[in-house]
């Protein structure tokens, strides 16, 4: 069982930049890739990136890429990403994920696909 926890999200003018944080509360963190996904109202769910267990692969999805950065620190079961250049499209409330993998794979995009979910942090750009 793993818990997870975001932080990090608020308000922020186009242009500007947001670091999302998700605590993880197992001592097993490092054996689950990582994701995050984020929900704007009236739309599904969609990936953003995913990280392999020892951050060997990460995948951005294009919506987000040379923007958005990934990135884990195991020894503090957190998962973090650091948001810049931020659009009014990117308003959406986030979700961090976890999904066991026994090797490094990444881009796993489906939603369905991942084991354990947090709360979700809000996260508003505006124009």
């Amino acid at each position: 069982q793993v818990q997870l926890i975001e932080s990090g999200g608020g308000l922020v003018q186009a242009g500007g930049s947001l670091s999302l944080s998700c605590a993880g509360s197992a001592r097993t963190f490092s054996s689950y890739a990582m994701g995050w996904f984020r929900q704007a109202p009236g739309k599904e769910r969609e990936f953003v990136a995913d990280i392999s267990r020892s951050s060997w692969s990460t995948r951005y999805a294009d919506s987000v890429k040379g923007r958005f950065i990934i990135y884990r620190d195991n020894a503090k079961n957190t998962l973090y990403l650091q948001m810049n250049n931020l659009k009014p499209e990117d308003t959406a409330v986030y979700y961090c994920a976890a999904d066991y993998r026994p090797d490094n794979t990444v881009g796993v995009t489906q939603a369905t696909e991942y084991d354990y979910w947090g709360q979700g942090t809000q996260v508003t750009v505006s124009s």
